[in-house]
């Protein structure tokens, strides 16, 4: 069974997320030489490298929500599978569950961000509201995806309900 083909949104993250990576891995390694070959190194590499590490795993969470790749619990309603109404009730619930820890979220990161909007960063000078965004953008998002599948009652992905016992 082949992988359908990546939509925008997943061509967009796995751009992103290389390119985090990408200079996390060559800010790291230019720290490495130059503290091991000169016994200097660049101070905002560790700065650089956690803040885009931040980013990447939010903006990894928030593309795998729609890929279904988050960790799942089917058991039950892949149990529920025989009877149609129940697992339309199950789904939705979990749906719900889904949109209160994103509105939960929010609220968290919101409170962070608004405690970053007037500080900064000690080597680079970047407003620490940068570290905290990324949390308020993908529980924004995730809610989002999740409010359109409860709204079209779009059925949970099972495909690996063959596991079931």
């Amino acid at each position: 069974m082949t992988a359908p083909p990546p939509n925008r949104f997943q061509r967009w993250s796995n751009h992103l997320l290389a390119l985090c990576l990408g200079v996390m891995a060559v800010a790291v390694f230019i720290n490495v030489v130059l503290r091991y070959g000169f016994g200097s190194g660049v101070a905002a590499s560790e700065e650089v490298s956690r803040l885009l590490f931040v980013w990447m795993v939010f903006i990894g969470a928030t593309a795998a929500y729609p890929a279904g790749e988050h960790m799942a619990f089917t058991s039950l309603v892949g149990a529920l599978q025989p009877h149609p109404r129940a697992m339309a009730t199950m789904t939705a619930l979990i749906r719900l569950l889904v949109l209160a820890a994103c509105v939960m979220l929010a609220i968290g990161a919101w409170q962070q961000v608004v405690v970053g909007w007037g500080s900064y960063s000690v080597v680079m000078g970047y407003p620490t509201l940068l570290l905290p965004l990324p949390a308020l953008l993908c529980s924004v998002a995730i809610g989002v995806f999740a409010l359109i599948e409860l709204i079209k009652r779009t059925p949970l992905d099972l495909g690996h309900a063959a596991e079931l016992d």
